[in-house]
């Protein structure tokens, strides 16, 4: 190793951002990122063919400036990190073969790890070592979950996830019932400031009776979302305008509830005083100030990485990586897959 703290470059091609991330031991050098999301905007989504050609355009690009940016030559690196699962298969692919061929070039180990477990791990490079054991709470386009970590590195087990729409993909499906552009987190929570939260009575999923007994840690924002296109449609059908700003509150209010709600409940009765949120939407506004107030109100401590670092980055994923390095984890082979469905529990491929 060519210090006593393990230089580490990180690649993240999951999904429609390509980041490049930079770490040396806990200390984060550089994040790069090139997005994709404009091209897909007119889509309503992300489309995964795009996706992975704009990764393919933006790699070497990316580790240039990054680089750059740090201060560090490619030589100087002592291993390689990159998400290898889950997301998008062929934007995974792009990455996971960018990583092999630097590696094998370099001459350095490689460690193919798990995205879910990254955006936990970043949170080390912005308020120290992760405190063990932590619950985790990742909310995103494609997953809403909740996580017990021993061990960020080699443990993480899964106390719940989302039975149907992820948090992140009902913000995007009831932005565009509002006609609010893509991605629709950050318009609603900008919307949502104008309005009234308690204005419209949303239904919150899995929270009551039954429901709670059989789904105590899980997440369902499907009858929330399809709750809200009705009465948009109702309003519209009757020649009233829709009130953006309440129904952007009171929706985000909802899904808000569910979140904190259950993570403090999982805190309490799993007898962890630490809770951190990660993942796209852990960049709302709302999110963030519940989550404080019923954390302090529990006596729990709470992080959040900086919304910057919250959406997915290269950050996270040399993050991980610099720890599977401290903490003496043995590398991948590279043979290493491309895990489209890699399981959360799986930190390293």
């Amino acid at each position: 190793m060519s210090a006593d703290l393990p230089l580490v470059l990180g690649i993240e091609t999951s999904c429609d951002e390509t980041g490049v991330g930079i770490v040396r031991g806990e200390e984060l050098l550089v994040d790069a990122i090139a997005s994709s999301v404009d091209e897909h905007a007119r889509f309503g989504g992300v489309v995964p063919e795009v996706a992975s050609r704009a990764h393919l355009e933006a790699m070497v690009p990316t580790l240039e400036r990054a680089c750059t940016q740090a201060g560090v030559r490619l030589a100087d690196l002592d291993a390689i990190s990159v998400t290898s699962g889950p997301g998008l298969a062929g934007a995974l692919m792009v990455g996971v073969a960018a990583a092999k061929s630097l590696a094998v070039a370099l001459g350095v180990p490689l460690y193919g790890v798990n995205h879910l477990a990254s955006h936990v791990a970043v949170d080390i490079v912005e308020h120290g070592p992760l405190p063990e054991p932590t619950l985790a709470l990742l909310v995103s386009g494609g997953h809403s979950s909740l996580l017990l970590v021993p061990d960020v590195t080699h443990d993480v087990q899964s106390l719940g996830s989302s039975i149907d729409d992820a948090a992140g993909e009902a913000f995007d499906k009831v932005a565009r019932v509002l006609g609010l552009p893509f991605p629709g987190g950050p318009h609603i929570d900008r919307a949502a400031r104008e309005g009234d939260s308690v204005a419209i009575d949303f239904p919150r999923g899995l929270t009551s009776g039954r429901d709670m007994e059989r789904h105590r840690f899980d997440f369902s924002f499907s009858g929330l979302k399809t709750a809200v296109a009705r009465w948009v449609e109702a309003r519209e059908r009757s020649g009233e305008p829709v009130p953006v700003g309440d129904v952007a509150a009171s929706f985000q209010e909802a899904v808000v509830d569910v979140l904190t709600r259950k993570a403090v409940l999982a805190c309490r009765e799993n007898g962890v005083e630490h809770l951190q949120i990660g993942g796209g939407v852990a960049a709302n506004s709302r999110l963030r100030a519940m989550a404080q107030e019923r954390c302090d109100a529990a006596g729990i401590s709470l992080r959040v990485p900086r919304p910057g670092l919250c959406t997915d980055n290269g950050a996270m994923v040399a993050a991980l990586g610099a720890q599977m390095v401290l903490k003496g984890r043995a590398p991948s082979e590279l043979s290493l897959p491309a895990d489209s469905s890699m399981p959360v529990t799986a930190v390293q491929a």
